[in-house]
């Protein structure tokens, strides 16, 4: 009886963390479709969780400015673009720790007077709280347009 005991208090922790191993891999390496989330943050309701953030911007800059400025932001945090062209485009970032998938699509429309009204949407994929993340990052890449 002891011994079955043993192996059984030895199985549980082990079980646990190959299913959280499994999880991290699967969350690391699931493939991103981008007919589901390179989306026009003009248009997207709002996620049911509340792990997203949502900037409007105006800025002076024209767009192929806004734009080059958010990828050498987005690219310096390792971000990758999904999808997209100059004016909406959808990259993947991933949190620190955990590396977990956020997405962040973006809308750029020109304005009169050579600047750009800028749309932004950050959500984490997975999850249910992502403590300021969302919005921590596009203050960060946004600053300066």
């Amino acid at each position: 009886m002891k011994g079955q005991t043993m192996t059984i208090l030895l199985t549980i922790p082990a079980l646990m963390a190959a299913a959280f191993l499994a999880f991290a891999l699967w969350v690391r390496l699931a493939p991103h479709d981008p007919a589901v989330w390179h989306v026009d943050p003009a248009a997207t309701p709002d996620p049911a969780s509340p792990n997203f953030a949502r900037r409007t911007v105006e800025s002076p800059l024209p767009p192929n400015a806004v734009r080059a400025h958010i990828d050498r932001a987005a690219r310096a945090e390792g971000a990758t673009l999904l999808a997209g062209d100059e004016m909406h485009f959808t990259y993947v970032a991933r949190t620190r720790l955990m590396r977990y998938p956020d997405l962040v699509s973006f809308r750029l429309i020109p304005v009169d007077g050579g600047g750009t009204r800028l749309m932004a949407l950050s959500r984490a994929r997975f999850g249910h709280s992502d403590m300021g993340v969302n919005a921590a990052r596009l203050d960060r890449w946004l600053a300066g347009v």
